[in-house]
């Protein structure tokens, strides 16, 4: 019988990472603005304080994807992280909010250390099951569909944040929120919480991990040349020196183009205001557009890297990549005004980060065993999150030494860096056999 992407199941896995995204969601939104409208932090403790989840991510995620990939519960190897973290993570946001609303009332140092170390707890609790979370997708799908299913994952990633959007929009208006010496926040984290819960019922009850899991075991044995280690004299597997330049280079290229897009993602709303005088709604609409754009190419990426494969789908997104921010800059070399000729650039850009955000971690764990998965996907995050730890910074440095016209540069060099990179890896490709045409949809059942 022909192997395909069961989409249903893809869909249900991706409620822990649904789940995940609401809650950084509303921490990037929300956390900032307690730090400094209630606890009156400047914006130097109120940075370092909001950097702490990317310093922390370095460690926690290689350590408990590697944690979860020895685990022999009962439950399978990634759902009891998912679920304990996903139940202290709950019961500690939910005390956020509240000790933000008791400042206010009556202001005590106490309370502020006590918000300061709860949400450092917070943070440690979400590291701990990101990595699994994450792991259970690679782990019980074969190995030629897990573009298609990452495609679906960043999806449920996707809405998990639009949610989160929605549900602050109408609760936070200006019109409910003008006027208003504090704005408690209870009711938002509650509801945030309420879904990160439903999102774990869900998950807990209709993805039977053990019997995913043998079946991908029974898959691979009946697949071995998808295995690219090889065992040593001691009987211990290994990757093969081909394969581990390729893993090295690989997750290089990982971090450099982190460091091109998130320097813009981290920096554009000001050097719009900056460079072409626009408010931070109409820059912010520029962003949008790009996450929108990403949005409506990952299904039809990881489709892409089905045909032709997804090192050569990465490529191309690369190149693309860097190519709109050389036109940005060129733009900005010509018009000190912004124009909505950019938009469709704009949207490219997001085009180009789904051919790349698809196809990289498939790419990783695609050089690794099954029982190794939750170790490779630490190894992604570390290098993704190291570069989102370093690039605001050293873009920040450009911008504020020589220039705010050094943003764009600066991104498509490292965009291109990637590329070269990329030229030296040689593993962790794998096409899908399939039909083409509208016939390719039917295998998505």
């Amino acid at each position: 019988m022909k192997e395909k992407l069961d989409t249903r199941q893809t869909i249900l896995i991706g409620m822990g990472f649904l789940s995940i995204c609401a809650f950084w969601q509303m921490y990037n939104n929300v956390i900032p603005l307690i730090l400094s409208n209630t606890f009156h932090l400047d914006e130097t403790w109120s940075g370092m304080i909001m950097a702490a989840d990317n310093v922390l991510a370095l460690f926690l995620l290689p350590l408990f994807g590697g944690i979860s990939d020895r685990c022999r519960s009962k439950m399978g190897r990634r759902r009891p992280f998912i679920l304990a973290g996903t139940l202290a993570a709950v019961v500690l946001m939910l005390l956020l909010p509240l000790l933000d609303d008791s400042y206010f009332t009556a202001a005590a140092t106490w309370k502020l250390t006590a918000f300061i170390v709860i949400l450092g707890l917070l943070l440690i609790t979400m590291g701990t099951y990101r990595s699994p979370a994450v792991a259970l997708m690679p782990d019980v799908t074969p190995k030629p569909f897990r573009s298609r299913a990452n495609a679906i994952i960043n999806l449920m990633g996707a809405l998990g944040g639009i949610l989160y959007l929605i549900i602050a929009t109408v609760l936070y208006s200006q019109a409910r929120t003008a006027g208003k010496e504090h704005v408690s926040y209870l009711l938002l984290f509650a509801i945030v919480a309420g879904i990160m819960l439903l999102a774990l019922l869900v998950l807990m009850k209709t993805v039977d991990e053990p019997a995913l899991a043998e079946k991908q075991r029974r898959y691979e044995e009946a697949h071995p040349e998808q295995n690219l280690s090889v065992t040593d004299e001691s009987g211990k597997e290994k990757l093969p020196s081909p394969v581990r330049k390729s893993l090295i280079f690989l997750l290089i290229s990982i971090a450099l183009w982190f460091i091109a897009y998130n320097a813009v993602e981290t920096w554009f709303t000001t050097y719009a205001s900056r460079m072409w005088d626009m408010a931070l709604g109409s820059a912010s609409l520029c962003l949008t557009i790009a996450t929108l754009g990403a949005i409506a190419a990952y299904i039809p990426t990881g489709m892409l890297a089905g045909k032709i494969g997804r090192r050569r789908t990465i490529c191309i997104g690369v190149i693309m990549l860097a190519s709109c921010f050389f036109v940005c800059f060129l733009f900005t070399c010509f018009s000190s005004r912004f124009h909505p000729v950019l938009y469709p650039v704009f949207v490219l850009i997001g085009i180009a980060w789904a051919m790349i955000n698809v196809n990289s971690l498939p790419m990783v764990v695609e050089m690794c065993r099954g029982s190794d998965i939750g170790k490779f996907t630490g190894y992604y995050y570390t290098f993704s999150m190291a570069a989102q730890t370093v690039t605001p910074v050293a873009a920040g440095f450009l911008l504020s030494r020589i220039g705010y016209m050094t943003l764009f540069p600066y991104a498509a060099v490292f965009a291109a860096l990637a590329l070269w990179t990329m030229h030296f890896v040689r593993h962790g490709d794998s096409r899908e056999v399939g039909k083409a045409g509208i016939d390719a949809f039917a295998e998505m059942e």
